[in-house]
Order: C-alpha cells, then structure tokens, then sequence
C-alpha cells in the first residue's frame, strides 16, 4: 500500500485505459486547447479525484506547449451522478 497522507493525492503514475476514458469522456467537449494526459494521480474523496498531468497545446499555428493539471472528480458509484472537470490549471515543471 502507498504511503499517502490522509486526504492527499497519490504519487503520479501511468493511467489506465479506463481512467484515459474517464479523460477523454470529460475534456472531448472542450475545444481550443488539446489535452495530452501524460500521467495521473487520485485522491480518495466522496469517490475519486483523479488529477491528470498534461501536455496543453492552444489549437493554433506556431502555439507553444505547456504543462497543465486537469482535476476530474468521479462520485461514487450509488451516488447517480456523472464524473465532473473540476478544474484546469497551468502548472511549472521545474
């Protein structure tokens, strides 16, 4: 078992095919900017956040690339209700 602090985020990893369709489901309808999921971590709420580091690209000629965290939240199962994008935020690698 990982060792994480109570309510924090895992370690990045590779995602999973069904977390990259969890992605693709939520950020197909966003146009402008393309999205490149290049690794994921989760955090245990009232279901999952899964924070996806990406690769982000604005949809136009000479654009320059940049790193971003997509935040998508997937309630649990009994809940009834669909996975939501929580946030999109620019991120510094360093």
């Amino acid at each position: 078992m990982e060792n994480v602090m109570c309510g924090g985020f895992t370690a990045f990893r590779l995602f999973t095919s069904e977390e990259k369709e969890l992605f693709v489901k939520i950020l197909d309808p966003i146009v402008g900017v393309d999205y490149l999921p290049l690794a994921v971590a989760t955090q245990v709420v009232a279901g999952t956040n899964y924070a996806f580091l990406c690769e982000s690209k604005v949809v136009r000629p000479d654009s320059l690339s940049y790193n971003s965290l997509v935040i998508i939240h997937k309630p649990l199962p009994h809940v009834n209700e669909a996975p939501s994008l929580m946030e999109i935020k620019t991120v510094k690698i360093i």
